[in-house]
């Protein structure tokens, strides 16, 4: 059985038709990819993932039940634009994915289940760069570290679904490159479900085990609303691949989509 169904699944805000018949199964473990153009669905869909939103029409199931209502701590999510404490230390942004669960009226705990908890944090932190960093706070912080934290808040949780909304679009070159290597690093580590957002084709190969690009395939110049964004492609890629060239794997009409950069 697939961990994830979503079937037959639309989206809509009044008039104005955003998701249109999406129906995907993935299995437990996969890195989704998702690419297409700024505007036709893509961190609705994220959303509708984490619970934040209900699907206008359709299901989607976890594990063969109904996704739950409301974010929980078997999904974490990572945002392009930081979401950090910026009044607590690096080690308390972290530690506090341990401590609130256990702790949810006064959101500490105290004595040998906090060093527990700060322990834990300090390890994962230490895993992702940031050990020499513990004391500082997110405005210390580059924009790739910072970009590390928000990674590590996402995994304290230890959940079984990680939902990236461009999480690498702010950062330069280099440090892009160095937060792919990290990611794929976490990720064949702890074999999470991954749905990551990119507009970068590129990092999409790179990164993903399967390439979900979505378009419009129907529109209306009297009602461009009227219809929403589906799958119009689904490209199984190899797990083993990190670092192969996209170009080797690339649909030819993909190069040139006018709504995808591949640098």
């Amino acid at each position: 059985m697939s961990y994830i169904d979503i079937r037959h699944v639309w989206q809509t805000y009044g008039d104005h038709v955003v998701l249109e018949n999406l129906t995907l199964s993935v299995n437990e473990g996969e890195f989704c990819t998702l690419v297409g153009a700024s505007g036709c669905g893509k961190s609705t869909f994220l959303r509708l993932l984490l619970g934040q939103e209900r699907p206008s029409k359709g299901r989607l199931l976890l594990a063969g039940k109904p996704l739950p209502a409301e974010p929980d701590a078997n999904r974490g999510v990572v945002f392009q634009r930081y979401s950090v404490f910026p009044h607590l230390s690096v080690l308390d942004n972290v530690a506090l994915g341990r401590e609130l669960p256990r702790a949810p009226l006064w959101g500490r705990l105290f004595g040998a289940a906090k060093r527990r908890a700060r322990d834990e944090a300090a390890q994962l932190l230490e895993r992702v760069g940031l050990s020499h960093a513990l004391q500082k706070y997110p405005h210390q912080l580059s924009g790739g570290m910072q970009q590390r934290l928000a990674i590590a808040q996402a995994l304290i949780a230890r959940p079984r679904m990680l939902l990236l909304d461009e999480p690498f679009g702010a950062l330069d070159p280099g440090i892009r490159k160095d937060m792919h290597e990290l990611m794929l690093e976490l990720w064949r580590e702890t074999r999470l479900t991954v749905f990551m957002v990119t507009h970068d084709l590129s990092e999409g190969f790179t990164l993903g085990t399967r390439l979900l690009v979505f378009d419009k395939v129907r529109i209306d110049p009297q009602a461009p609303q009227a219809y929403g964004a589906r799958i119009t492609y689904d490209i199984p890629l190899n797990p083993d691949r990190a670092g192969l060239s996209a170009a080797t794997a690339v649909p030819p009409e993909l190069l040139t989509h006018p709504s995808l950069s591949t640098p």
